[in-house]
């Protein structure tokens, strides 16, 4: 028995680490702010379409801004917000709105949010400063984003 006790402690470890070893999805590729912005393949592209349209992905953006909301209420509002805060919700709700745009945002202390990066049309870049401005907190948006349809 006292041999069977670390043995299974050991397998369920092996077990854990095995079963958390997935990539979490990202626009890791997006260029930052300050970096010339290129156009994505079509097959990154249709991968974060995928990702960003399952039902999944859109429980979980809609869950955090839900969070994000009700965390900034409970502080006074976009008093006390926290930049990172704002960059993120912002972040979610374009993700959300924008799937198929590698897309970065940044946010001031002052209510500025600057979005970087690329859409595929210009009807997406017409929406990321209206998007951007729903969420609370958002004052000013600079858009640096660019049109670059997908390479084939």
């Amino acid at each position: 028995m006292q041999k069977l006790t670390p043995f299974l402690i050991s397998c369920l470890l092996v077990f854990g680490v095995a079963a958390c070893d997935n990539a979490s999805k990202t626009t890791v590729t997006a260029p930052a702010p300050d970096e010339a912005p290129t156009a994505p393949t079509a097959q990154t592209t249709q991968a974060a379409q995928q990702d960003a349209q399952s039902e999944v992905r859109r429980r979980q953006l809609d869950s955090d801004i839900r969070a994000r909301e009700q965390r900034n209420n409970a502080t006074g509002g976009d008093t006390q917000r926290a930049t990172g805060d704002l960059a993120s919700e912002v972040r979610s709700k374009l993700e959300a709105n924008i799937p198929k745009g590698q897309l970065t945002v940044d946010a001031a202390d002052d209510g500025t949010v600057t979005v970087a990066g690329t859409v595929n049309n210009q009807q997406e870049l017409a929406k990321i400063e209206r998007l951007a401005k729903e969420i609370k907190g958002v004052k000013t948006v600079v858009v640096k984003a660019t049109v670059a349809p997908p390479q084939s």
